[in-house]
């Protein structure tokens, strides 16, 4: 048995600004991808895999007791599949910011909800809420938190613009132009990033007037201008808003970025080569870089792993 594949994402814009209303933009990655899975003769991580749907039914089971209205599932298949072996097999990255539960939870959803929203119908704003709604709280089981973005934009294969949170609507972004100079780059950062933690620094910064005020009058403001620049193909202004963006990052989210990439992020602002911002919550993972002249941005990376994931 091998079911449909679920992509990976990238949230081009919106981290920790959506979860108090900016704009966000996110984006299927088609790099990386997910499958559930059943073999004859399971590996370890397939039996850890295996082992972890276990607990997910469990929660699942909980939901559903307690939020009847919202999703149901095929509870009988579900639970036959996973005690046949059934497991999660993906070459997403987990800790890395690309969505790893979001494409299992889009899995799940496809296979076993009663009544689902299916990709073919015409989506609504309704819709598109109802689904952002059951993704969040099936996604929270991983995160303690989740604004169902992942999931959703896993599940639909479509990109996705977020204006408010309670207003998202399917997008189009312009055509990719291979020949580009510019990018949109990957890079990794060597370590895993835990989404929990670095929320709930976020969240005590909150408490902080000052932390608020900057989220809103420069962050948020940043944010929803590169969100309108990218969509509507606006190169040169999106990158002036990039580097402003970038030094607002550096100043106040500096728990977010690993230590060794502190210098490297100040230099992309000064040299104007590149800029760099976080891709999810940040703590580790993968960190996201753009780049008006990708080959100037390479050298200026030297010994990075950098991968393109868009050109101008």
């Amino acid at each position: 048995m091998k079911g449909p594949l679920f992509y990976s994402k990238i949230l081009l814009f919106g981290e920790y600004g959506i979860i108090k209303d900016s704009k966000g933009l996110s984006i299927p990655y088609n790099f990386f991808k997910g499958a559930l899975k059943t073999d004859a003769n399971p590996s370890e991580t397939a039996k850890q895999s295996n082992n972890s749907l276990r607990e997910y039914v469990g929660y699942l089971e909980m939901v559903n007791k307690n939020s009847p209205d919202l999703v149901s599932f095929d509870f009988a298949a579900l639970n036959a599949d996973v005690e046949g072996g059934m497991y999660f097999d993906s070459s997403i990255p987990q800790g890395y910011g690309v969505g790893s539960s979001g494409a299992l939870v889009a899995a799940i959803y496809d296979k076993y909800a009663q009544d689902k929203i299916t990709v073919l119908e015409n989506l609504t704003r309704e819709k598109l809420l109802k689904l952002k709604a059951i993704f969040g709280k099936m996604e929270s089981f991983f995160h303690g938190k989740s604004s169902g973005l992942d999931p959703l934009n896993s599940y639909l294969s479509i990109p996705i613009l977020i204006n408010s949170q309670d207003n998202i609507e399917s997008t189009s972004i312009p055509t990719q132009n291979p020949e580009g100079k510019g990018a949109v780059f990957l890079l990794d950062s060597g370590s895993t990033g835990e989404t929990a933690p670095m929320v709930q620094i976020f969240m005590e910064k909150m408490k902080q007037e000052g932390f608020r005020n900057m989220l809103k009058d420069q962050f948020i403001k940043h944010t929803d201008a590169c969100v309108e620049d990218f969509v509507s193909g606006n190169v040169k202004s999106l990158f002036g808003n990039l580097k402003q963006l970038s030094h607002v990052v550096l100043d106040n989210f500096k728990p977010m970025i690993p230590v060794k990439f502190h210098d490297l992020w100040k230099k992309g602002i000064e040299t104007n080569d590149y800029y760099l911002k976080l891709c999810g919550s940040g703590g580790g993972g993968y960190i996201l870089g753009f780049a008006e002249d990708l080959d100037k941005a390479k050298k200026a990376l030297k010994g990075y792993n950098l991968e393109v994931v868009y050109n101008f």
